[in-house]
């Protein structure tokens, strides 16, 4: 028997109008997997089998399939019920595999859902995955709407039980209930799941919990462990702390016997008080002269309880009552929400992430449908939409304001409390109107319901309230961080934030306690590096702080400095061995540059500015960053003074020739990032300045930059003699000099020529030369470059086995280093190389993900390139057909990276020849 998962149903196919949901899902699925280990592989298929064929028997739609669960759309609600009847009679009547005993419990509901992005969203889903929820194995439990419409029209022998008025998790309104019997399956179970059924004072949530289907489930595997006893969420305010223990308390409910109780501690601030708080909640008076810590003790020491403690970050000296609880009382379990942890021993804490964005797939613009189905499985971005409908009901998500929503979530950093904040606005402004609004988040996201408590209507009270638990040495701290763009390392705080001008202490420690309150985000890189961050929103209220204090203007002064000095160490680097490593980090600090960046040009200090610009030009053109660099340059290149020395005599001088040369650095690199873009004009005027300006200090190492790239503009050009006279030259300056990295580019140079006139051995020859330099110096980047071209000469020879080993090689030396531009090379070359029959859509795909990979860089393709390219365009044109090739560009343009290498993977695998033992 098949188990394959069907694919999920087009959104045309659903049912619309009055529709009936099926939920299922088997109990004890857990239990069952543990008692027959792999055996259980066999039982879920063959229940997956007997399921879907009893409800295609019926007419129901599969919407969705996870683990052992069904969630089945009908457009009648008769065929619900006569589909739920035959599944459970089929799975009654199976033979299951070792004996296993497999029960399904099944839930109904019938409403009017809205169809979004490719699925169902609304109220009704979530109603009807509760029903199903509170059942037993074996159960068909039936909701009053869909009882009412087929309770005449029932399965022959059905009959229906009410079972009265129920409150489910996460719903609001209570629920009258009825099951189907069937006479001949069990028909008597258990108290069914509910509130009603749990000693318990949860308050009834007004909305449903969306999007921490996964955090819910976290929690919950933590408490099961047997020595997790107390569990802390932790995060900053809006991020969902409360909501989140509240949905736990409720799923965890059944397995505390003595009850689930919430205690509020948020109207006390005195830590003293916490004990007659927890209770009050628990009805226990105080007896005689016995302490109240130790009647708390008594009353809970042989209890299996859970108590819910929200709020705790202001009453954190308590945290002795709750060690004395625990300690005292074996069978109960504390779930905390702070800001703060606890610091207790037995504490474990679970840091409450912000909900998941929305991943869309096209470059900016106009929405399409793809990006309406990836928002609506963005939890951020689903939250934003149910609280937009519930301000104004005919909201709907279009392709017009998709990607304002997804860029909405995204500048409130998926904070729970300010999306909601943000989609209340709905109703005085659409979500296009309302994102440039965004930049001054904190004055936008004011008026939240008045059911909230007093601190969370605004998203600034929320901030304020963790600000007023600080300390004044925290709070200086706090406001000084928010200098930082992007996050920030330690050293980069002991560089700009030292201590001292009021701030006492050590700067570890200082930022360990503002990770403690959930002010700041530590975080471990892949390659080791701690970072700390802020979310954008907190950060915004720092910088209030900061600039009230008057100390804004000093520290970003230092901010630049130090910005400058990282740069300038990476600057030799960048075509080095160590050159991955540091294009990861200045990734990393790219915010911090930028702010720099922006810091030079408002204060008008452009010397700065072109000092740091043009550390980084070989940064921004490898990892693509072209037209922003292009910007910052030429900005600088302008503000800068021609003379930026500051000091007379000998010194003044040798600061004359610095500045000249760093101008010569970087009117080449605002070159590099023209011609990227195809402005040729303005690439050759700056190379010819570039140039000139070298020759007058006597600076060769930038001279034969320039020559190098002149020759480019004019090979680009057609004259190839020409060329290869500036490359010869600034070959010969480059060996002068005894640049490396100069020689090996100037060899590519040559070799490019000798390719286009045809001179395959010669061009061999240069290009081999320049790939063995460039790997004993380590430089993967031109090493990558190296390869493209040899395995550009391969192709034209007719060895394509070698043109595409060489190829794969460079794309994968170009992702290591985020080298987009030269990915993109490579990918170019596998799809010229790969375009015969059998391989003309997975050519056609890769020609689109190459494109796609320059539409977001803002650049177009190789000059070299070009002409393989348009080749190759038409020969697939020809085999596909234009609409076949039109959808495969397409879809290659909607890749992600990791679906890209895969599809590179599929092309033709490369057979090594003895000839080709010596091409690398």
């Amino acid at each position: 028997m098949s188990d394959a998962s069907p694919s999920a149903p087009p959104a045309s196919a659903l049912p619309v109008g009055t529709v009936t949901f099926l939920f299922t899902d088997m109990e004890h699925s857990t239990a069952l997997l543990q008692a027959l280990g792999e055996r259980y592989v066999t039982v879920l298929s063959e229940q997956r089998v007997l399921l879907r064929g009893a409800f295609a028997a019926h007419g129901g739609l599969e919407v969705d399939t996870q683990g052992d669960a069904f969630f089945i759309a009908f457009g009648r609600a008769e065929d619900a019920v006569a589909a739920a009847a035959a599944g459970q009679r089929a799975v009654a009547a199976h033979t299951w595999p070792a004996g296993a005993s497999v029960r399904v419990r099944m839930g109904l509901h019938t409403g009017t859902p809205m169809v979004s992005g490719g699925g169902y969203v609304g109220l009704d889903v979530h109603r009807a995955a509760r029903i199903a929820a509170a059942g037993h194995g074996g159960q068909i439990l039936l909701s009053s709407a869909t009882r009412a419409l087929v309770e005449r029209d029932l399965p022959t022998g059905a009959a229906l039980r009410d079972l009265g008025e129920h409150r489910l998790k996460d719903l609001r309104q209570p629920e009258r209930l009825s099951q189907l019997n069937l006479p001949d399956l069990p028909t008597d179970f258990g108290p069914l799941k509910t509130l009603d059924q749990l000693s318990h004072n949860l308050p009834v949530q007004p909305t449903p919990l969306f999007g921490r289907e996964r955090e819910v489930a976290d929690v919950e595997a933590l408490f099961g462990q047997p020595d997790v006893r107390l569990l802390t969420l932790t995060g900053p305010g809006g991020i969902g702390k409360t909501r989140l223990a509240l949905q736990v308390a409720a799923e965890l409910g059944e397995r505390f016997a003595d009850g689930v109780f919430f205690i509020d501690l948020s109207a006390i601030a005195d830590p003293a008080l916490v004990a007659a708080t927890i209770a009050r909640v628990l009805r226990l008076r105080e007896l005689g002269e016995r302490p109240l810590n130790e009647s708390l003790c008594l009353h809970l020491a042989g209890r299996h309880v859970l108590l819910v403690l929200d709020n705790f970050e202001q009453v954190v000296p308590a945290a002795s009552l709750v060690a004395e609880l625990l300690s005292a009382c074996p069978s109960l379990h504390l779930l905390v929400t702070s800001r703060e942890v606890l610091r207790l021993q037995s504490e474990h804490e679970y840091p409450v992430p912000p909900l998941a964005l929305p991943n869309l797939t096209t470059p900016p613009g106009r929405g399409t449908p793809a990006d309406l189905v990836a928002v609506t499985q963005s939890p951020a971005a689903t939250l934003f939409v149910e609280r937009a409908r519930a301000a104004r009901p005919d909201f709907r998500l279009s392709e017009a304001n998709v990607r304002a929503v997804a860029e909405i979530c995204a500048r409130l950093d998926g904070l729970p409390l300010a999306i909601e904040l943000a989609a209340a606005r709905v109703k005085v402004m659409t979500p296009q109107a309302m994102l440039p609004r965004l930049s001054r988040r904190l004055m936008l996201l004011t008026d939240g319901p008045r059911d909230l408590p007093t601190r969370q209507r605004t998203l600034r009270d929320t901030i304020a309230w963790s600000d007023d638990l600080l300390t004044e040495n925290e709070r200086l701290m706090f406001r000084r961080l928010a200098i930082f763009a992007g996050g920030w390392t330690l050293e980069a705080v002991e560089g700009v934030c030292p201590i001292g001008r009021g701030l006492t202490g050590s700067v570890l420690d200082g930022l360990a306690s503002l990770v403690d309150k959930s002010l700041v985000r530590e975080h471990e890189e892949n390659d080791g590096e701690t970072r700390f961050s802020m979310l954008e929103t907190i950060r915004e209220y720092a910088i209030e702080r900061l600039e009230a204090s008057g100390e804004g203007d000093v520290l970003r002064a230092e901010h630049a400095a130090y910005y400058v000095a990282l740069a300038e160490r990476a600057e030799p680097a960048l075509t080095g061995p160590d050159q991955s490593e540091w294009l990861t980090r200045l990734e990393r600090e790219h915010g911090n540059f930028r702010a720099a960046l922006a810091w030079a040009r408002e204060s008008g200090n452009g010397a700065l500015g072109l000092r740091l610009a043009v550390a980084i030009w070989r940064f921004w053109y490898t990892h693509g960053h072209v037209s922003e660099g292009l910007g910052w340059l030429e900005t600088m290149l302008v503000m800068a003074p021609e003379d930026d020395g500051e000091d007379d005599g000998e010194d003044a001088a040798e600061d004359v020739v610095a500045g000249a040369a760093r101008r010569a650095r970087g009117l080449y690199g605002a070159a590099t990032l023209a011609n990227i873009q195809g402005d040729d004009n303005h690439a050759s005027e700056f190379f010819e300045r570039s140039l000139a300006l070298s020759r007058d200090i006597g600076d060769n190492a930038a001279a034969a930059g320039a020559l190098n790239a002149l020759g480019v503009l004019v090979l680009q050009g057609g004259d190839v003699d020409r060329a290869i006279t500036y490359f010869e030259e600034s070959l010969a300056l480059s060996r002068a000099v005894g640049d490396a990295w100069a020689v090996g580019r100037a060899l590519v140079s040559l070799g490019q020529s000798a390719y286009v006139r045809g001179d395959h051995a010669r061009a061999t020859s240069y290009l081999r030369e320049c790939l063995d330099l460039m790997r004993r110096e380590g430089s993967q980047s031109y090493s990558a470059v190296a390869l493209i071209n040899l395995g550009h000469v391969m192709r034209a020879q007719g060895r394509h086995d070698r043109a595409l080993a060489l190829y794969r090689e460079a794309l994968d030396l170009s992702q290591g280093l985020g080298d987009r531009l030269r990915m993109a090379r490579s990918l170019d070359g596998i799809a010229a190389t790969d375009a015969g029959p059998d391989g003309a859509t997975r050519a056609a795909m890769l020609l689109g993900a190459a494109d796609g990979i320059r539409d977001t860089l803002g650049a177009g393709a190789h000059p070299i390139d070009r002409p393989t390219i348009e080749s190759t365009r038409r020969d697939l044109r020809a085999a596909l057909g234009v609409e076949m090739f039109e959808r495969a560009l397409a879809d290659g343009r909607a890749l992600s990276p990791e679906a890209v290498i895969h599809l590179v993977d599929a092309s033709a695998t490369p057979t090594p020849r003895p000839e080709d033992a010596a091409d690398t």
